[in-house]
């Protein structure tokens, strides 16, 4: 059996470019977070008007 480190997985320099090909770049605002951002808003806004007819 030989003495020399073999990792089947690949080297590090490898694997770093295999997950930077992976990862597509995104371009524009992530549309989930200002949903999201305009969801909670809404609900703030509804609480605020129910508080002040009461």
């Amino acid at each position: 059996m030989s003495q020399n480190a073999n990792d089947p997985a690949g080297t590090t320099h490898q694997f770093q470019r295999f997950a930077q090909q992976s990862q597509p770049e995104k371009s524009g605002p992530p549309v989930g977070m200002i949903v999201g951002i305009v969801a909670v808003l809404a609900v703030v806004v509804i609480a605020a008007l129910a508080l002040t007819m009461l």
